[in-house]
C-alpha cells in the first residue's frame, strides 16, 4: 500500500461513500426525507477518519508510512536550515569518515579472516613473530623440514600439516620468450599447503604432497591471481607458460584464486613453489635436508573434536622426541636444560599470521580511541546545533501536541531527522573514507612499495558504517528531541518575546560546550605528545651520517652468482673500485645490512671466561669502505686493509658496547673473541673499536655489534651504498650504468638514499603524530563551532536584557567582557575536567613516547593555552556583537 496510496485513498472513500448511500436509501425507504436519511446514514456509519486510519492500519504498514512521513519532513527541514545542515553535515562526514577509513585499516590488519576453508581450525606452531634462519637448539618457533616430516606422520591431533619457509624469496626471474628480468615474490611452501588450508586452484592444479618429497625434483609453480593478471595479462593458456628463476625453468601448474593472497597479511607472493626447490631458488639458502636448519613456520589444521590444549599436550610431547631422536643433535647439559624449559605455544591463525599486526596494532587502537572521541565532540556539537534549533521551534511544537499529537509521536519524527542528518553524513563519510583509505595505505607503507593490502569498501565497512550511523543519530538526536517536546503548552502558546525556557541561561548547551573542550584537550595533549615524540627521535643522534648516501640493491643471486664464490667477491670489488672512481662520489661499499633491516646474530665466547657465559652480537658483514661510506668513526686501533684476505687470520671491528662487554678491562685491540664457541676455525681477532650506531631503530639502546670483511666471511650481498656530493639523480644514474657496464644482467631495485631509509623507521611514530595532530585541530575546530554557535544563540535570546542594561547605563566594553566572561569560565571548566582524564589516559600510551613522559608539563600547558586562545577567538566574534546592539531596536527584539 505503500506505493500505491492515492489508489488506495480513492478505493477506500469511493467504498465508503458506497457504504453510505446504501444505508441512505434504507432510510427513504423506510419513510425518511432524503435530507434526514442523509444524516442517520451517516450518524450510523460512524466517524469516516477513523474508519479510515483503521483501514490504514488493517491493510498497509503504519510504521513504515509515519517512517516515510518523517523522512520527507526531516528532508524538508534540512532544506529550511541549510546552514545548520551544512555545518552538521561536514562534521559528520569528517568524523564518520575518520571513523570508517581507520576500521578498514584496522580490520584489514588485524580483523579479517583469511580467505580459506574454516580458518578457525587453522593453529600455528609457536607465535609467528620470527622470520629467518637459524641452527639453534629447542627453539619453539622456527623448525627444520626434518621436523616438519616428524611432526607431520607423528602427531596425532592434526588432519593435516604444512610448512612455509619464514623467509620470502625477492628474485628476478624471466618469462619463457622474453629477454628482460622481473621482479618477482617468491614464497617456498610444503607439497601440502593449499590442502591445509582448503584452498582451490582458479586455473590448473595446486601443489601435492609429491611434488614435495625430494629435493631438487619438482620445478612446478603456482602463480596468483594478481600476478597472472598483472604479469601474463591474464593469458588463458597460462599452464603451458614457463619461468626461469636462477639456473632452473618452472612450469606453471595452477593459478590461485582472486580471493587468496596467502597465509601472510600484509605479504602478497606472486607464486608459490615446492620447499623441496629452496636450494634452487635465488639466493638458494638450502638447508632441505638438515636436521637443524630451522626456518620453517609449521601449521596444522585441528582434527574434529580436539581442543588446543589436547593439541598443545601432543605437539609438546613430540617436540621432544624429534628433538632428541635426530642423530646429530647436541644434548650438552646447556642444551638439555634448554628442552627442559622451552614449551611450544599453538597460535590460532584465523586471521593469518602478520609482522604488520605486531607493529601497527597498538597504533591502530589508539586512533581508533582518537577518532572515536573527535566524532563525540562532532556530536555534542550537532547536539547543540539542534537543542537551539529545537528551542526556535518550541511555538511549533506547542502547536502539535495542543492540537493532539502525543509527545512519543514528536519525539519519533524528530529522531527521525536526526536520523536523516546522520545517514547523509555516513553516505558523505563513506565517500570520504573511500578516498582516505587509501591515503592512509601510504602513510601506513612508508616506503617505495605500497604494502598489499585490501582496504576497499565492503559489506563489513559498510555494516561498520551504518551501526556507528545509527549510534550517532542517537547519541545527537535523542537529547534535544526529549528537551525540545518538553513544554509547558500554555506558556509557550502565550510567550510574546521569548518563549519557554529560551532564556540565556541554558545548562545543557553550556555541559555540551564544557565537554566539547575536555575532549578537545585529550586529543590535543595527545597530538603534543606525539609530535614531540617525533621530533625527538628525529634528533637523535644515530652514530652515522645519514645525509647524501644513496643506497641500492643488487640481486646478483638472480645473475647467476653464487654467494661467497671468489666470482662473486672480484664482482664486488670491481663494482666497489668502479663506483668509487666516479665523479662526486666520496666512497661505496657493500653491506650485508644497513640500518632497520634486521641482523645475523650468535653467541660469542671470550677465552678465560666460563663457556657457559655467552653473548648475543649482532654481525655485520661489509666492504673495506663501510665505515668511510657511513662516516662512523673508529675510535681505536685501525679499519681494514688490503692484507685482510681469506688466507689470513680473520679479523673484525667491534664498537663501543661490544668492546665495553666483552672485554670490561683493557685495551681490546688485539684481544680475541669466538663465534658459538672456542674453537679456532672460529677464533677472531680484534682490531678497532668504532662508535656505537643505531642498528635496528632510533629509540633502542646500545647493541653488541662487530663487523666482518666479505673477503674473510663471504655474504649474499644485496645492499649497495654511495657516499655523494652534489645532485642524487645524476648520481643514481651514473652508478647503476657503471654497474651495468661491468654485468648488464645485474638487477638493480630500491634506489633510494639513507636518510629516507631511517625515515621510514619511524612510519609508525610519524603516522600516529600526523594523523593525532589532525584529529586534534578538527577536534578543537569543533569545539570552536559549538562555543561559536551556543554563544550566537545565548547572544540572540539575550537581546532583550542587553538592551535593557545597555538603556541603563550599561558600556559596550562592560557587555563585551561579560559575553567573553561566560565563554572563558566554560572553557576553563572544560579544562579542569580535561587535566585529569588527559593525564589518565595518556599513560595508556606512554611505551609510543620517545623522551619524554606522559605527564610533560610543557605539553600539557602548551595544549592549554592554545585550547583558552582559541576558543576566545571563537567566542569574540558573538560577544562584540553582543557589546554593538542597538538598546532602542533590542527593546523592540521579538
Amino acid at each position: 500500500m505503500l506505493m500505491r496510496r492515492q489508489q488506495f485513498d480513492a478505493d477506500l472513500k469511493e467504498e465508503m461513500r458506497l457504504h453510505v448511500e446504501l444505508r441512505e436509501q434504507e432510510q427513504i425507504q423506510a419513510g425518511l426525507s432524503p435530507r434526514e436519511a442523509r444524516q442517520v446514514a451517516l450518524r450510523r456509519f460512524g466517524n469516516a477518519t477513523v474508519l479510515k486510519e483503521k483501514s490504514h492500519m488493517a491493510w498497509g504498514w503504519e510504521w513504515l508510512e509515519n517512517f516515510v512521513q518523517d523522512v520527507e519532513y526531516g528532508s524538508r527541514a534540512m532544506l529550511r536550515s541549510p546552514a545548520l545542515a551544512i555545518v552538521a553535515l561536514l562534521s559528520l562526514a569528517l568524523g564518520i569518515g575518520a571513523n570508517a577509513a581507520i576500521f578498514s585499516l584496522l580490520d584489514a590488519v588485524m580483523l579479517r579472516s583469511l580467505p580459506v576453508r574454516d580458518p578457525a581450525q587453522l593453529i600455528l606452531l609457536g607465535k609467528g613473530n620470527i622470520s629467518g634462519i637459524t641452527d639453534d637448539f629447542a627453539r619453539s618457533q622456527l623448525y627444520s623440514y626434518p621436523f616438519y616430516r616428524q611432526m607431520q606422520e607423528e602427531n596425532q591431533v592434526f588432519s593435516d600439516t604444512a610448512a612455509i619457509f619464514s623467509l620470502t624469496n625477492d628474485v628476478h626471474g624471466f618469462v619463457e620468450g622474453r629477454i628482460e628480468s622481473e621482479p618477482m615474490t617468491v614464497q617456498l611452501v610444503s607439497g601440502t599447503y593449499f590442502t591445509t588450508l582448503g584452498v582451490r586452484a582458479f586455473v590448473g592444479r595446486t601443489l601435492y604432497d609429491a611434488d614435495d618429497n625430494s629435493e631438487g625434483d619438482h620445478p612446478v609453480a603456482i602463480i596468483s591471481y594478481a600476478w597472472w593478471k598483472r604479469g601474463l595479462a591474464q593469458d588463458p593458456n597460462v599452464l603451458n607458460r614457463k619461468l626461469r628463476l636462477g639456473a632452473r625453468t618452472y612450469n606453471i601448474i595452477g593459478v590461485a584464486p582472486p580471493e587468496f593472497f596467502g597465509t601472510k597479511v600484509g605479504e602478497a607472493p606472486d607464486m608459490w613453489i615446492p620447499l623441496s626447490m629452496v636450494k634452487e631458488v635465488p639466493p638458494n639458502y638450502g638447508g632441505y635436508k638438515d636436521n637443524f636448519s630451522e626456518s620453517l613456520l609449521i601449521m596444522g589444521r585441528l582434527k574434529p573434536g580436539i581442543s588446543i590444549d589436547e593439541a598443545t599436550s601432543n605437539v609438546n610431547l613430540l617436540f621432544r622426541q624429534i628433538l632428541l631422536g635426530f642423530p646429530d643433535a647436541k644434548l650438552s647439559q646447556e642444551n638439555l636444560q634448554r628442552l627442559d624449559r622451552t614449551k611450544v605455544p599453538l597460535t590460532p591463525m584465523t586471521t593469518g599470521l602478520s609482522s604488520l599486526r605486531r607493529q601497527f596494532s597498538e597504533p591502530l587502537q589508539i586512533l581508533m580511541v582518537v577518532v572515536a572521541l573527535v566524532l563525540l565532540i562532532a556530536c555534542a556539537n550537532i547536539a547543540n546545533l539542534l537543542l537551539a534549533r529545537s528551542t526556535a521551534r518550541s511555538r511549533e511544537l506547542a502547536v502539535r501536541q495542543a492540537l493532539g499529537a502525543r509527545r512519543t509521536r514528536i519525539i519519533r519524527q524528530l529522531i527521525t531527522e536526526s536520523l536523516v542528518l546522520a545517514l547523509a553524513g555516513g553516505v558523505l563519510g563513506v565517500a570520504l573514507a573511500s578516498v582516505a583509505n587509501r591515503l592512509l595505505l601510504r602513510m601506513v607503507s612508508g616506503g617505495l612499495d605500497t604494502i598489499p593490502l585490501d582496504v576497499s569498501i565492503d559489506t563489513r565497512l559498510l555494516l561498520f558504517t551504518l551501526a556507528v550511523t545509527i549510534a550517532t543519530a542517537l547519541i545527537f538526536g535523542t537529547i534535544p528531541a526529549f528537551r525540545g517536546t518538553r513544554l509547558q503548552l500554555t506558556g509557550t502558546l502565550k510567550a510574546g518575546r521569548v518563549p519557554q525556557g529560551t532564556s540565556g541561561k541554558n545548562p545543557l548547551a553550556k555541559a555540551l560546550v564544557i565537554s566539547q573542550v575536555a575532549l578537545s584537550l585529550v586529543l590535543m595533549v595527545g597530538a603534543g605528545l606525539f609530535l614531540r615524540s617525533l621530533v625527538n627521535l628525529n634528533n637523535v643522534d644515530i652514530g652515522f651520517n645519514k645525509k647524501n648516501v644513496l643506497r641500492l640493491e643488487i640481486d646478483s643471486s638472480s645473475a647467476g652468482y653464487t654467494p661467497g664464490e671468489p666470482r662473486e667477491v672480484a664482482l664486488n670489488q670491481q663494482i666497489e673500485e668502479r663506483v668509487s672512481a666516479l665523479p662526486n662520489v666520496k666512497a661505496a661499499s657493500f653491506s650485508a645490512f644497513t640500518f632497520h633491516e634486521g641482523s645475523w646474530n650468535s653467541k660469542v665466547v671470550v677465552p678465560g671466561t666460563y663457556i657457559g657465559e655467552k653473548i648475543i652480537v649482532n654481525h655485520n658483514v661489509v666492504g673495506a669502505g663501510y665505515f668511510a661510506t657511513m662516516q662512523i668513526p673508529l675510535l681505536a686501533g685501525r679499519n681494514f686493509s688490503p692484507s685482510d684476505t681469506s688466507t689470513s687470520q680473520t679479523v673484525a671491528i667491534i664498537s663501543e658496547d661490544t668492546a665495553k662487554t666483552l672485554f670490561p678491562l683493557g685495551d681490546p685491540i688485539g684481544r680475541h673473541y669466538g663465534l658459538d664457541d672456542n674453537k679456532p676455525e672460529n677464533d677472531v681477532t680484534v682490531i678497532g673499536v668504532a662508535k656505537d650506531v643505531k642498528f635496528y631503530d632510533l629509540a633502542e639502546e646500545p647493541v653488541n655489534l662487530d663487523y666482518f670483511l666479505y673477503t674473510q666471511h663471504p655474504w649474499g650481498f644485496g645492499d649497495f651504498e654511495v657516499r655523494y656530493t652534489g645532485g642524487f639523480a645524476p648520481v643514481a644514474a651514473a652508478v647503476q650504468q657503471t654497474i651495468h657496464s661491468i654485468d648488464r644482467n645485474l638487477p638493480i631495485t630500491r634506489v633510494t638514499t639513507l636518510d629516507e631509509q631511517v625515515a621510514r623507521s619511524i612510519t609508525i611514530q610519524r603516522l600516529i603524530a600526523q594523523l593525532s595532530a589532525f584529529f586534534g585541530l578538527l577536534a578543537v575546530f569543533l569545539s570552536c563551532i559549538g562555543i561559536y554557535g551556543v554563544m550566537s544563540y545565548l547572544v540572540i535570546r539575550r537581546t532583550n536584557e542587553i538592551g535593557i542594561r545597555m538603556a541603563l547605563g550599561a558600556r559596550r566594553s562592560n557587555m563585551l567582557w561579560t559575553v567573553l566572561r561566560e565563554i572563558l569560565t566554560l572553557v576553563s571548566i572544560g579544562v579542569v575536567i580535561g587535566v585529569p582524564v588527559t593525564l589518565a589516559g595518556d599513560r595508556l600510551v606512554s611505551k609510543m613516547l620517545f623522551g619524554l613522559r606522559p605527564s610533560d608539563p610543557v605539553t600539557l600547558v602548551g595544549a592549554t593555552v592554545i585550547l583558552l586562545i582559541v576558543a576566545a577567538i571563537a567566542g569574540y566574534l558573538p560577544a562584540r556583537r553582543a557589546s554593538l546592539i542597538d538598546p532602542m531596536v533590542a527593546l523592540r527584539y521579538e
